[in-house]
Parts: C-alpha cells; sequence; structure tokens
C-alpha cells in the first residue's frame, strides 16, 4: 500500500503540470477569449466550471481559502458572458498548448501517454464522498490527445488533494485566510507580503493575525509559534495521508512506471517555472 511519502512524492512531481493552468500564458488567453475581464474572471469560471452555475456561496465553500467576497466578484457574473462547458473546453485547450510548448519533443514521447493512462487509472479509482471538486471534475470526459490526458488527470489527482487538505484545515480550525498565513509563515514569508492576502483590507488582514496571535499559533515576533508550526505540520501530514486513496489502485510496478514516467516532465516543467 502507497505510503504518506508516496502521496508526497507524487504531488510534487503532478503539482508543476497543474500550475501550468495558472501561471503560463495560454490558459489565460484562452478563457479570456471568451470575453471574460482578466486573470481571476478566468480562475474562478475555469476551476468552478465543473460545479455548474451554482451560487458564489458554493464556490466559496468549495475552494475554501478565498476571503469572503472574493467567489462573489465573479460568480455568477462570469455566467451571463460565458458557459461552464465553453469554460471547461477553454481552460483545457490553453493548459494542453501551454505543456506542449514548455516540453517540446518530450511531449511527444511514450512516457506522457503511459503517465497519462497510469494517473488516470489512479484518479478514477478514489472514493468521492466529501470531495466536492473532484467529484465535479470526474463527471468530464477525459481526453483523448494524451497531453491533455495527462493534465486532466493531474488536475483530478490535485483537486482530490486539495478536498483532503481543506477537510485537514477544518480539523485544525484553520480557516482559508489563515491557511494562506500559516503556509507564508512557514515559508520565511510575512504575512502582509503573501501574495494570496496581501490584497486583503488591512483591518481585514490584522483580525485574522490578532485571531492566530490569541490562539497561541502567531508569537509576539510576527511569526509562526511551536504551536503553530505544529499545526502547520499535523496539517500537511493529514493532507498527505488523505490523498493516498488514488494511489491504491496501482501495483508497485505501475506506481514506479509512474514515477519514472513523470520526473523527467517535471523537471522540464520546474526548470520552466510552469510557464
Amino acid at each position: 500500500m502507497p505510503s504518506a511519502t508516496v502521496a508526497r512524492q507524487l504531488y510534487e512531481l503532478l503539482e508543476p503540470i497543474c500550475l501550468v493552468t495558472f501561471f503560463a500564458e495560454e490558459p489565460t488567453s484562452a478563457l479570456t477569449s471568451l470575453g471574460l475581464r482578466g486573470y481571476w474572471d478566468g480562475y474562478f469560471a475555469g476551476r468552478a466550471a465543473p460545479l455548474g452555475q451554482v451560487p458564489a456561496e458554493v464556490v466559496h465553500a468549495a475552494f475554501y481559502s478565498f476571503a469572503p467576497g472574493e467567489a462573489a466578484r465573479h460568480i455568477p457574473r462570469v455566467w451571463q458572458v460565458t458557459t461552464p462547458e465553453a469554460a471547461i473546453a477553454a481552460r483545457e485547450q490553453g493548459s494542453a498548448a501551454a505543456l506542449r510548448r514548455i516540453l517540446g519533443q518530450l511531449a511527444d514521447e511514450p512516457g506522457v501517454r503511459r503517465a497519462a493512462d497510469l494517473a488516470t487509472k489512479a484518479a478514477q479509482s478514489a472514493p468521492t464522498p466529501g470531495r466536492v471538486m473532484y467529484a465535479a471534475l470526474r463527471t468530464l470526459a477525459v481526453p483523448t490527445d494524451p497531453v491533455a490526458h495527462l493534465w486532466h488527470a493531474a488536475n483530478l489527482l490535485r483537486e482530490h488533494r486539495g478536498d483532503g487538505h481543506n477537510t485537514a484545515l477544518l480539523a485544525a480550525g484553520i480557516g482559508g485566510t489563515e491557511a494562506h498565513v500559516l503556509f507564508a509563515l512557514a515559508s520565511g514569508i510575512p504575512a502582509k507580503a503573501f501574495g494570496r492576502v496581501h490584497h486583503l483590507p488591512a483591518a481585514q488582514l490584522d483580525a485574522v493575525l490578532a485571531g492566530m496571535r490569541s490562539r497561541g499559533l502567531i508569537d509576539d515576533t510576527g511569526w509562526l509559534s511551536e504551536a503553530g508550526r505544529e499545526t502547520r505540520e499535523w496539517v500537511e501530514a493529514r493532507t498527505d495521508a488523505l490523498a493516498m486513496s488514488p494511489y491504491e489502485s496501482l501495483t508497485p510496478t505501475e506506481l514506479e512506471q509512474l514515477i519514472a514516467d513523470l520526473e523527467p516532465i517535471a523537471a522540464v516543467l520546474r526548470e520552466a517555472g510552469s510557464r
């Protein structure tokens, strides 16, 4: 049975594939070509599209880590411009195009098709209860193009892990904005300088920091206390444990093959910054 260490290893190999959706130009261009205005319209439309035209409150709950009101700035307005089906197609096409550009000749190597097949076997095997984003993605058709196929499988596994991460955060009593603060401080970044929260109104972010300080997660220096570090470590360990189930469908040989095929792909993407 795969261990949490294997789940972490697969996350690190698959994440560079997923990050092209957020970092590369092609996915954003494909989404804005639908009439969406800017990066964040595309982000919310593309990622939320498998859920259908649900209210902003549902998207906020499923995404978990955005501050109150952020989803509502885009949902449901984006569905006045385009449809979930068009957003899904644009996101997939743009992400596959970015992967092909970055990978170059490697995109046509047999390892890409093998990795796509094995990752899909894993990605389609896990139970869906409690995994809203993962379950929504499971309803989509698997692309036939090998590169798009690999991206789709990686995205499925990312959202499966993300649903588990949200569960771990909830169990630890860590809210969405607090999760970003934990990550930033654990990475040596002052909370108010971290990109995912630095744009929030000062009073709003100060209230989050004050709450974490009162619970002993942040010390008087503004960095994580011992309790804060332990909480962060517990959440990450639990996230890894909850991410194991897809890989239990693979034989040891298949798991080794998947890792071997993903390593050169991930290396090229990391070198390019998934851009």
